[in-house]
Parts: C-alpha cells; sequence; structure tokens
C-alpha cells in the first residue's frame, strides 16, 4: 500500500532512500507535498505551526514516490 500524505506530514525532514536530507515538507495538497530544500530555522518552525506555505524554490513530491512515512518523509530510491 502507497503511504498517503495528510497535513500531519507538514514540518517532517524528507530523506531519499540513503538518508540524505532534502528539505523539509512546507505544504500538502491532496496527493502532492510542497519540499523547501532549503528551509531557515524560522520557516521549519512555522512549517510544524502549519504556517509555512510554497515557496519559489520547493519542488513537488507525490504520494508515488514515496517509500515510507514515519518520523520522515522517505523517497523510493536516492536522488
Amino acid at each position: 500500500m502507497e503511504p498517503t500524505l495528510t497535513d500531519d506530514d507538514v514540518g517532517k525532514t524528507v530523506v531519499d532512500a540513503a538518508g540524505t536530507e532534502l528539505g523539509i515538507v512546507a505544504q500538502v495538497d491532496g496527493d502532492t507535498a510542497s519540499v523547501d530544500p532549503n528551509p531557515s530555522v524560522l520557516e521549519h518552525t512555522l512549517a510544524k505551526i502549519g504556517w509555512e506555505r510554497e515557496g519559489d524554490e520547493d519542488y513537488a513530491v507525490t504520494e508515488d514516490m514515496l517509500d515510507r512515512i514515519d518520523e520522515r518523509v522517505v523517497l523510493r530510491g536516492e536522488i
């Protein structure tokens, strides 16, 4: 079963299969997460309380790209 993105995932660290940090989930819209690749401390805090929004440098991650979601969002494969 494919992992499902929810608003609870906002603020979580996104990593590839090797554990390399790729950013944080800034926003979830349906089956797509906006990932901020270079979050500041303020952006990380805002994301955790739900105030972070999609930025110009953010990139999209869809549920079909995910291996699992636990305390982190883990992508399939390495980047």
